[in-house]
């Protein structure tokens, strides 16, 4: 009661507001996390997919191209040696007449081989040590890094040369030798994140809570340090493709007769003038391998950016 007149309410005295759908015309996107955004922005580089596709071909070409050949790698076929490229050898024949086809995929399996393996290598040996190193700091870092330096102040094929003439030329030596010499770089890079890493609050945190040092650098550290640890790896990839080829073309790769990219072009600068289609098809093996694997480390480093994030 209000005086005298009475005011019932009831429910169409109300009238509900309206929330405008696109209010001030913005639009709020799904979340998405960080790797999510990190292929997001990947596919958008259509050189880095390129790449990927490409480097995706030669690996499915060195796995079972040789198998859909019918001729093997040692085949010899004395009266057609030296063949240019034709319809029964695609490729031709070199000076031996064996398929410069199926020894161009043979070659593509070893080359292949000693990138992944001489990467693997890096990415375990190369983030421990720098990790460790940047962790612990003080005497044990400078100690560490001083190592480094000693390596890194001799040039890297110098240094694999001089592995490979004691060891002697092969396929084992050659993992042997770029094992030993290509995680310096790898742990450069990873001892200069953890430097910065681990004085952010989320490491402080950690200890706060108990957490011991193995857990740090494992579960806290590295993880954010994965960024320019796969673009490293990625590039790592055809610099020790393009070191086997080298080595192979001095005389200190595989062994005959086996089939290397190196060994094949090396093989061909004695015929160059006659028989130009044996250099010229592992030449452009290699040339389209690392222009690949180089177009997809750029792809990755934009990619892997935070600094690019939308």
């Amino acid at each position: 009661m209000l005086g005298n007149s009475e005011i019932t309410i009831t429910p169409d005295s109300f009238t509900p507001l309206r929330v405008e759908e696109n209010e001030n015309n913005e639009q709020m996107r799904p979340g998405i996390s960080y790797w999510q955004d990190v292929w997001r922005r990947f596919r958008e580089n259509k050189i880095a997919m390129l790449g990927l596709f490409t480097i995706v071909a030669v690996v499915l070409l060195a796995l079972f191209g040789p198998f859909l050949s019918p001729y093997s790698y040692s085949q010899q076929f004395l009266e057609q040696q030296g063949v240019g490229p034709c319809r029964q050898f695609w490729f031709g024949t070199d000076t031996l007449g064996r398929d410069m086809l199926v020894r161009v995929l043979y070659g593509a399996r070893i080359s292949l081989a000693v990138g992944f393996v001489a990467s693997f290598i890096n990415l375990v040996v190369g983030v421990l040590y720098g990790g460790i190193a940047g962790l612990a700091g003080g005497r044990v870092d400078n100690i560490m890094m001083r190592i480094v330096d000693i390596f890194y102040s001799i040039p890297l094929v110098l240094t694999v040369i001089l592995l490979m003439v004691l060891m002697g030329p092969g396929l084992k030596s050659i993992f042997i030798a770029l094992g030993l010499v290509y995680w310096v770089d790898m742990a450069r890079i990873v001892r200069a994140q953890i430097l910065y890493l681990k004085e952010q609050d989320f490491v402080l945190a950690a200890r706060a809570m108990g957490a011991n040092t193995r857990r740090i650098l494992f579960r806290h550290l590295i993880p954010n340090c994965m960024g320019p640890i796969i673009v490293t790896v990625t590039m790592c990839i055809p610099a020790a493709i393009f070191t086997e080829a080298f080595l192979s073309f001095i005389g200190l790769g595989v062994s005959a007769p086996a089939a290397s990219w190196g060994m094949m072009t090396s093989d061909a600068v004695v015929g160059i003038r006659s028989y130009p289609h044996m250099l010229f098809f592992p030449a452009m093996a290699i040339a389209i391998t690392m222009l690949a694997f180089n177009f997809l480390g750029d792809g990755l480093r934009d990619a892997l950016d935070p600094q690019l994030r939308k």
